[in-house]
Protein backbone atom coordinates (compact mmCIF):
# COMPACT_ATOMS: atom_id res chain seq x y z
CA UNK A 1 0.00 0.00 0.00
CA UNK A 2 1.42 3.42 -0.93
CA UNK A 3 0.06 6.67 0.42
CA UNK A 4 0.76 9.71 -1.77
CA UNK A 5 0.70 13.06 -0.04
CA UNK A 6 0.59 16.44 -1.73
CA UNK A 7 1.20 19.85 -0.23
CA UNK A 8 -2.37 20.72 0.70
CA UNK A 9 -2.67 23.36 3.40
CA UNK A 10 -4.74 22.46 6.44
CA UNK A 11 -6.73 25.04 8.32
CA UNK A 12 -5.69 25.73 11.87
CA UNK A 13 -3.04 27.65 13.70
CA UNK A 14 0.65 27.06 14.10
CA UNK A 15 3.18 28.35 16.56
CA UNK A 16 6.07 30.60 15.67
CA UNK A 17 8.50 27.87 16.75
CA UNK A 18 7.17 25.25 14.32
CA UNK A 19 6.78 25.19 10.56
CA UNK A 20 3.16 25.24 9.41
CA UNK A 21 1.82 21.76 8.78
CA UNK A 22 0.97 21.04 5.15
CA UNK A 23 -0.57 17.59 5.61
CA UNK A 24 -1.41 14.99 8.27
CA UNK A 25 -0.70 11.28 7.88
CA UNK A 26 -2.16 8.76 10.31
CA UNK A 27 -0.22 5.52 10.68
CA UNK A 28 -1.56 2.67 12.76
CA UNK A 29 0.47 -0.02 14.48
CA UNK A 30 -0.90 -3.52 14.92
CA UNK A 31 0.93 -6.83 15.44
CA UNK A 32 4.27 -4.91 15.37
CA UNK A 33 3.63 -3.61 11.85
CA UNK A 34 2.97 -0.13 10.53
CA UNK A 35 -0.25 0.25 8.53
CA UNK A 36 1.74 1.98 5.77
CA UNK A 37 4.91 0.61 4.17
CA UNK A 38 5.57 3.32 1.58
CA UNK A 39 4.79 7.00 1.56
CA UNK A 40 5.42 9.70 -1.01
CA UNK A 41 5.66 13.38 -0.05
CA UNK A 42 6.74 16.55 -1.82
CA UNK A 43 10.06 18.18 -0.92
CA UNK A 44 9.51 21.22 1.28
CA UNK A 45 6.41 19.71 2.88
CA UNK A 46 5.90 19.60 6.64
CA UNK A 47 3.96 16.50 7.65
CA UNK A 48 2.21 15.89 10.96
CA UNK A 49 2.39 12.17 11.71
CA UNK A 50 -0.20 10.74 14.06
CA UNK A 51 0.96 7.30 15.18
CA UNK A 52 -1.74 5.10 16.71
CA UNK A 53 -0.30 2.13 18.64
CA UNK A 54 -2.95 -0.60 18.91
CA UNK A 55 -0.47 -3.13 20.33
CA UNK A 56 -0.09 -4.30 23.95
CA UNK A 57 3.62 -3.34 23.74
CA UNK A 58 5.32 0.05 23.24
CA UNK A 59 6.83 1.13 19.92
CA UNK A 60 8.69 4.08 18.43
CA UNK A 61 8.58 6.00 15.17
CA UNK A 62 11.93 7.25 13.84
CA UNK A 63 12.24 9.13 10.51
CA UNK A 64 15.66 9.45 8.89
CA UNK A 65 18.16 8.12 6.40
CA UNK A 66 20.04 4.82 6.72
CA UNK A 67 22.62 6.41 9.05
CA UNK A 68 19.91 7.64 11.44
CA UNK A 69 18.28 4.22 11.41
CA UNK A 70 21.62 2.49 12.09
CA UNK A 71 22.35 4.82 15.03
CA UNK A 72 18.96 4.03 16.58
CA UNK A 73 19.21 0.30 15.86
CA UNK A 74 22.59 0.13 17.63
CA UNK A 75 21.79 2.70 20.33
CA UNK A 76 20.46 2.29 23.82
CA UNK A 77 17.85 5.06 23.95
CA UNK A 78 14.63 3.30 25.03
CA UNK A 79 12.46 6.43 25.19
CA UNK A 80 12.50 9.42 22.88
CA UNK A 81 11.73 12.90 24.05
CA UNK A 82 9.54 14.55 21.46
CA UNK A 83 11.78 15.85 18.68
CA UNK A 84 10.97 16.14 14.99
CA UNK A 85 10.59 12.69 13.50
CA UNK A 86 11.38 10.77 16.72
CA UNK A 87 8.74 9.65 19.19
CA UNK A 88 7.98 6.82 21.58
CA UNK A 89 4.42 5.49 21.53
CA UNK A 90 3.27 3.79 24.73
CA UNK A 91 0.96 0.76 24.81
CA UNK A 92 -2.50 1.39 23.29
CA UNK A 93 -1.93 5.11 22.76
CA UNK A 94 -1.46 7.76 20.10
CA UNK A 95 1.42 10.24 19.72
CA UNK A 96 2.15 13.00 17.20
CA UNK A 97 5.33 14.31 15.62
CA UNK A 98 6.08 16.62 12.71
CA UNK A 99 8.84 16.42 10.14
CA UNK A 100 9.83 18.75 7.31
CA UNK A 101 11.10 16.96 4.20
CA UNK A 102 13.70 19.36 2.82
CA UNK A 103 15.42 17.44 0.01
CA UNK A 104 14.25 14.94 -2.60
CA UNK A 105 15.38 11.36 -1.98
CA UNK A 106 14.39 8.38 0.11
CA UNK A 107 14.06 8.22 3.89
CA UNK A 108 13.06 5.41 6.20
CA UNK A 109 10.70 5.24 9.16
CA UNK A 110 11.09 2.47 11.69
CA UNK A 111 10.82 1.14 15.21
CA UNK A 112 14.07 0.16 16.91
CA UNK A 113 12.89 -1.49 20.09
CA UNK A 114 14.71 -4.84 20.38
CA UNK A 115 14.07 -6.97 17.30
CA UNK A 116 11.33 -4.78 15.80
CA UNK A 117 13.31 -3.30 12.89
CA UNK A 118 14.75 -6.69 11.90
CA UNK A 119 11.23 -8.15 12.13
CA UNK A 120 10.20 -5.65 9.43
CA UNK A 121 8.76 -2.77 11.41
CA UNK A 122 9.85 -0.13 8.92
CA UNK A 123 8.82 1.63 5.73
CA UNK A 124 10.09 4.12 3.16
CA UNK A 125 9.28 7.72 2.38
CA UNK A 126 9.97 8.87 -1.17
CA UNK A 127 10.51 12.64 -1.20
CA UNK A 128 9.79 14.06 -4.68
CA UNK A 129 9.96 17.47 -6.32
Amino acid sequence: LMLVVGALALSGGCTAAAAPVDETIVIGIEHSRFSEERLQVEAGTTIRFIIDNNDPIPHEFIVGDERVQRVHENGTERHHAPRPGEISIPVLSERTTTYTFEEPGELIFGCHLPGHYRFGMRGTIQVVL
